[in-house]
């Protein structure tokens, strides 16, 4: 008898780096670590780099032209979970992480037949990987879209690695991962996976 606990669930991490594969990427070592953190849990799902693929500008759901927002938009909303990993440029998320950002506004515009957002139900957690202490303000500017556009958030969704100020360690440059954070991404993946099968089995009320 399947139970909330082995409830299967599926998640995707878009990656935000700026660098296009094969270039190697600490946000997307972390999105990996986290979607392994989160296969723990009985989720399954794929890592997406952002910038292998040509999401235009803009805040439509399709903005024509080859744009490959279309396929990564399904591919969300075929999951439960979506993890979104960013690095830290001048304090703020990635350029890569606003236009995903942007791209999700569109969601403000879709809703199922009782009214509410696709996105209802859906799950979000982030990760940040910089060399600057701004972890914090960069989890808050995307909690605050994510949630925005509709994705629930559970306690302690981010996970985050920063460096020494004024270094130039980059955390996929760490003999191993530190206990501080493989504790919170290990965290964020319990929290997380519970809040999905909880919403799962109980949604939102119609809007």
């Amino acid at each position: 008898m399947e139970t909330m606990e082995n409830t299967p669930l599926r998640a995707v991490a878009l990656v935000c780096t700026l660098s296009p594969s094969p270039a190697p990427s600490s946000s997307q070592l972390l999105a990996e670590q986290t979607m392994a953190a989160l296969g723990a849990h009985g989720v399954t799902g794929k890592v997406i780099r952002i910038a292998d693929h040509d999401v235009k500008a803009g805040v439509a759901t399709d903005m024509g032209d080859g744009d490959a927002w279309p396929e990564i938009r399904d591919t969300i909303m075929g999951c439960d979970i979506l993890v979104l990993s960013t690095p830290i440029w001048l304090g703020h998320p990635s350029s890569t992480a606003q236009r995903v950002m942007e791209r999700l506004n569109a969601e403000l515009s879709e809703t199922d037949d009782e009214g509410r957002l696709l996105t209802y139900g859906k799950v979000a957690a982030v990760c940040v990987v910089g060399n600057e202490d701004g972890a914090h303000k960069v989890s808050a500017d995307l909690f605050q879209g994510l949630g925005d556009v509709g994705f629930s958030l559970a306690p302690n969704a981010v996970t985050y690695w920063v460096g020494e100020a004024m270094h130039k360690t980059d955390y996929q440059d760490l003999e191993k991962t530190p206990e501080v954070t493989a504790g919170t991404t290990a965290t964020l993946a319990a929290n997380t996976a519970h809040l999905a099968r909880c919403l799962k089995s109980s949604p939102y009320p119609a809007s």
